[in-house]
């Protein structure tokens, strides 16, 4: 009897693999036949192939200028023709040949451009369609140079890391506040979280609006911050559910991977020559992220924890927008910087809803403690504090 049970398992086994394997066998054989046999040509009335192309890099240098375009079209598309300014030039291809679909190539032409300057390019298809890009304000591209590195590095460290560490350093006055001053902090960190899971949302999606339709931008947002949450809501509560140093260090987290999508969006921009970080920006962008430090603090004012705490709270909240500043002006793309905003925006969302747990369990009111005089106005002013500071870096 005992050899019975195994061999009806085995074929049990057996048979679902078979069951398995069928489907996908049909599937394989239907495809296989679709390509071969193409008995969608008599469909076929001569029109040219949709074509489509999104330019996701402009490189301006010594050189002239360099695109990076990528295919979306239903057929892989060549470029015949590129103009600049209504006047056509020569430019070569790499790699050459057609590009085809959801590839991408460099074009790059010997244009004498203007710095300063807007400048109109058309791309000229065989089929002869036209692709515009506009160049708004003509200005060297950023390269990976020491130097360039390094101030890049300075200014993500006054966007990013000081704000931060100016924040953390209100800890030991943070300690003194009561019951009441602690659901304020708390309240506070959830309303400038929020203001920063809708800020961050809103630039995914428009930066999603600028990628290739093959990205399909605005689900990937969706689908990026979704998954985002979900992850580290099942890692943060693996351990049980995140209080004092634990909580803190998901709100630098969260607050970290809005800062990295942030970064890329500026050095993108700047490498662009769209936003020029004159001191009052950059100095906007501190005084902006100045209450994340005190967020980060709040759920540790119990405690009593050692100078690296601290030291890796500030790292792990503000270094990413170093990185990001480097990634942005020397490699980044519209669909990457929408991603890594859309990761972001889940990450905050996780932090929102841990901290709003927390503070119902310190309450031990669960819902009603939202409507306290101390809670609604710490979230008016995490909110109102971010959306007038954030007033200061729009352009």
């Amino acid at each position: 009897m005992n050899e019975t049970l195994p061999r009806a398992a085995i074929r049990a086994a057996r048979t679902n693999l078979v069951w398995l394997a069928l489907p996908l066998i049909a599937f394989a054989v239907a495809v296989v036949w679709l390509v071969t046999t193409d008995p969608l040509s008599g469909f076929r009335n001569g029109a040219p192939p949709v074509e489509n192309l999104t330019f996701e890099r402009t490189v301006l240098d010594d050189s002239g200028l360099r695109l990076l375009v990528r295919a979306g079209g239903s057929e892989p598309m060549t470029v015949a023709q590129v103009q600049v300014d209504d006047a056509y030039w020569q430019f070569t291809q790499d790699p050459p040949g057609p590009i085809a679909r959801g590839r991408t190539a460099w074009l790059a032409l010997p244009f004498p451009w203007m710095l300063g300057e807007a400048h109109a390019l058309k791309v000229v298809t065989n089929t002869g369609t036209t692709f515009t890009h506009e160049i708004a304000v003509a200005v060297p591209t950023p390269q990976a140079t020491a130097g360039q590195l390094r101030l890049q590095a300075l200014v993500g460290l006054i966007v990013g890391i000081v704000p931060v560490a100016v924040g953390l350093m209100f800890y030991p006055v943070l300690r003194g506040v009561g019951r009441s001053g602690m659901a304020f902090l708390l309240s506070l960190t959830i309303g400038l979280l929020a203001f920063l899971l809708v800020d961050a949302s809103a630039e995914a999606l428009e930066l999603a609006s600028e990628a290739a339709a093959i990205f399909q931008g605005p689900v990937m947002v969706v689908l990026a911050g979704i998954g985002s949450f979900l992850l580290l809501m099942a890692v943060g509560r693996r351990g049980g559910v995140p209080t004092g140093l634990a909580l803190a260090t998901y709100i630098a987290l969260g607050i970290g991977l809005h800062n990295l999508g942030e970064g890329l969006a500026i050095g993108a921009a700047f490498a662009a020559g769209s936003a020029g970080l004159g001191t009052f920006l950059v100095l906007g962008f501190a005084l902006h992220n100045v209450t994340e430090g005190i967020g980060i603090a709040a759920p540790i004012l119990k405690q009593r924890p050692p100078l690296w705490t601290f030291v890796g709270l500030t790292l792990l909240a503000g270094a990413p927008a170093v990185l990001g500043m480097w990634l942005g002006s020397l490699a980044a793309s519209a669909q990457w910087s929408a991603l890594a905003l859309a990761v972001g925006a889940g990450a905050i969302l996780q932090v929102i809803v841990e901290v709003g747990a927390y503070l119902m369990r310190q309450s031990g009111k669960p819902f009603e403690v939202f409507l306290t005089p101390p809670v609604m106005g710490g979230l008016a002013a995490g909110v109102g504090f971010m959306y007038l500071t954030a007033a200061l870096v729009k352009i």
